[in-house]
């Protein structure tokens, strides 16, 4: 399909899609009105403020099958006073005495525990929301939702949770602080649905039905919450969050005594209405973050991490989700890399209800060749239609008292500018994307910008996706993330194509085949990279899956590469590689104690070689106090001389032991010998007062071959929440 075709195409369903802005489930209304007395949040059903609240029940299940009402039968209350929004949720348990959760840990993973969710589209806008919830042994659940239902569970804030259990049901209750939400005042309607997943029968349900190829955080289906007069006013919205951090650290390598460093420093959140919030921070320390999880890399191409740092976090859909998962001109791990930040400050949220700002500003010091360096983002989204969006983004990052002697190595300035509407029709079934990108460096002009666009069809049983991308050979995105631009300018397509066919088995819920496409041209319009993969899934009812694929490479190398990624000798430019191989990944359903992932790559590799690649993830859990993982990569890869056979081994460990909810311990080790290193790190979090923390963080790095440690590192660190 010519692009230009695509693009008429993708505008009339733009139309089309966005005509009708009548909400799919607008009949389904929640009335909430002020508790009638005090809410003691205990978990307990007691309290006469829940005596008057209205009861939302009749839950419809989404899977494995969104034809009918659930069978675990679900009430929900909600209420509120001047300061707090109330829930209170009573989950009858399809099995008498039965849980199924994996640990006591803070936003737990979805798809292992029975949980419970509340999605709340606090702008009426089926686009932005915030969600909380619990899993059924109390593990509280808290995140910000962008595009449409995406829920980032970095985000974090002070609320207060509890789950009481019983043979019969268990219990959730939470009180959330109108200051710990942002909403637009005045207004009576707010988006809302409640989910709750049971494992035990392997049912995820919704007050408000939602179609199942969709998640149920989807904020195209959600209900009507009706308040009886606008929710209140925050009044005054300031947080102090100070920090104190000592640090102790060892370079064993280079023989150089201990060295203690004491830090200060501190976030200030301002809610400068109930929608907007101010974000700044003075000498930021994330010694408290989880470190990364390490990856083989047999990539050409730069692997992505996420980011966890809490600064950069609230409303980071829209810094960060502008343009596509290789194509980012913002990603915020690129500031601080190597270097201190020394202050910064953010405002994000909304305006009214069509428009939300974004402007980011952080300076970081110098060190070594590096130069001090100012951050400056600024971002705006404007909603169309019913959840459409347009979006435009400014990224400077300029060098202060720059020098090209001591600085040679990099550019005074880099700065990018863009814009993107974001396709999403009223019932989710058409979503898609067009952008464009500019970017100015010194030296690089001409050449310089970037085209995306994709197109993509969402039903229970048939989905089909276009997308196509240009990226100039001058582009340059210093504060983004495009691992492709090395390519030096490419054009690129890629269809996919999948369907299901759902039958009546008792173990089987649906099959089908799924097949994905990647090709890459040069600027001379010479193919460089093809890849196509025909997979067969099925999709069994306690949520097991399996899959089998075959996939065709081509590769015509546009800089010299070596295959192992080990600093040996490398395949030359221009040299071409053909090679077909095949796999399987099995993942076993959630509910039992012991689950595991096995996975595998059998087939060619570069110049003509072979490779074979094992993945294994073993977790075991002793509910709901220890998680137990074991994660593998292998990959043996056989090749001529010069590289011959080489192994690459990536194993890890991990233990989450969680006391209690607010007292959280994780230790795991990662041995990666194509890094040549053995990483241990183990962190203690006592959270003492809602979103008030004490860390201790110890980490040690070895040589693999005889254990000597290269350097090792302990933190204490303190924050506290105060709320003026």
């Amino acid at each position: 399909m010519h692009p230009k075709t695509l693009i008429k195409l993708w505008l009339c369903f733009a139309l089309a899609g966005n005509c009708l802005a009548q909400k799919p489930n607008e009949k389904y209304q929640y009335h909430i009105h002020p508790a009638s007395a005090p809410i003691k949040v205990d978990g307990v059903a007691d309290d006469q403020g829940w005596e008057s609240a209205e009861t939302a029940t009749d839950f419809f299940m989404i899977t494995p099958m969104d034809t009918s009402f659930s069978r675990a039968r679900t009430e929900v209350k909600m209420t509120y006073d001047n300061d707090h929004m109330y829930i209170l949720v009573i989950n009858h348990k399809t099995v008498k005495g039965s849980i199924i959760v994996e640990s006591l840990k803070r936003d737990f993973s979805f798809g292992k525990n029975d949980n419970f969710l509340l999605f709340m589209d606090t702008f009426d806008d089926r686009t932005n929301g915030f969600s909380f919830g619990a899993n059924a042994a109390g593990a509280p659940w808290d995140g910000q939702m962008g595009d449409g239902g995406t829920v980032d569970l970095s985000w974090d804030n002070r609320w207060v949770s509890h789950v009481k259990n019983d043979d019969d049901k268990w219990v959730w209750e939470a009180a959330i602080p109108f200051k710990s939400i942002r909403y637009k005042s005045g207004i009576s309607r707010w988006g809302i649905n409640f989910s709750r997943q049971d494992l035990t029968i392997s049912e995820k349900s919704a007050w408000a039905p939602v179609p199942k190829q969709f998640p149920s955080a989807s904020l195209a289906y959600t209900g009507v919450l009706i308040w009886d007069q606008p929710p209140p006013n925050p009044g005054a919205n300031i947080s102090i969050i100070p920090f104190s951090a000592t640090r102790l650290t060892r370079d064993f390598q280079n023989d150089k005594p201990n060295k203690y460093k004491t830090s200060i420093g501190g976030d200030v959140k301002i809610g400068l209405t109930p929608s907007l919030n101010l974000d700044l921070t003075v000498n930021p320390d994330f010694s408290q973050v989880d470190v990364d999880v390490q990856q083989t890399n047999l990539n050409r191409f730069e692997l992505f991490f996420p980011e966890r740092r809490q600064f950069f976090l609230e409303n980071a859909d829209l810094f960060a989700n502008f343009g596509y998962a290789t194509i980012r001109p913002f990603f915020s791990r690129r500031i601080g890399l190597g270097v201190p930040i020394q202050f910064g400050a953010r405002m994000s949220g909304k305006i009214n209800k069509k428009w939300r700002v974004g402007v980011l500003d952080v300076q970081t010091g110098a060190q070594d060749t590096i130069p001090r360096n100012n951050y400056a983002v600024v971002a705006l989204q404007r909603q169309v239609f019913a959840r459409s969006n347009v979006r435009f983004i400014y990224i400077n990052r300029d060098a202060v008292n720059y020098s090209h002697e001591r600085n040679a190595s990099t550019n005074r300035y880099n700065r990018n500018i863009g814009a993107e509407y974001n396709l999403a029709s009223v019932n989710n079934l058409w979503t898609g994307k067009v952008m464009f990108l500019k970017s100015f460096t010194p030296g690089k002009s001409g050449d310089d910008f970037v085209h995306a666009a994709d197109l993509k069809f969402s039903k229970a049983n048939f989905f089909w996706q276009w997308q196509h991308e240009y990226v100039g050979k001058n582009y340059n995105a210093e504060v983004g993330y495009v691992p492709n631009a090395i390519r030096n300018g490419y054009y690129k397509i890629s269809p996919t194509m999948g369907y299901l066919f759902f039958i009546k088995n008792p173990k089987i819920i649906s099959h089908g085949p799924k097949v994905v496409t990647n090709i890459y041209w040069d600027k001379q319009m010479s193919l460089s990279d093809k890849e196509l993969t025909f997979s067969y899934n099925v999709n069994f009812i306690t949520r097991a899956t399996m899959s089998a694929y075959v996939t065709n490479n081509y590769t015509r190398l546009l800089r010299p590469y070596d295959p192992t990624n080990l600093g040996k000798e490398q395949l030359a430019t221009g040299t071409e590689h053909k090679w077909t191989s095949a796999g399987f990944e099995i993942v076993s359903g959630p509910q039992s104690h012991f689950t595991y992932t096995f996975a595998g790559i059998f087939g060619g590799y570069y110049d003509n070689g072979h490779r074979t690649n094992l993945r294994t993830e073993l977790g075991y859990r002793i509910q709901p106090y220890v998680a137990i993982t074991m994660t593998g990569n292998y990959n043996d890869i056989h090749l001529p001389a010069p590289w011959n056979r080489t192994q690459l081994w990536l194993v890890g460990p991990r233990v989450d032991v969680t006391f209690r909810n607010n007292l959280f311990f994780t230790t795991f080790m990662q041995y990666n010998n194509q890094a040549d290193n053995i990483n241990l790190n183990a962190r203690l979090q006592w959270r003492y007062k809602p979103a008030s923390d004490l860390y201790i963080v110890y980490t040690d790095n070895y040589l693999p071959e005889n254990f000597m440690v290269k350097n090792r590192a302990i933190v204490l660190k303190f924050t506290y929440w105060w709320n003026l």
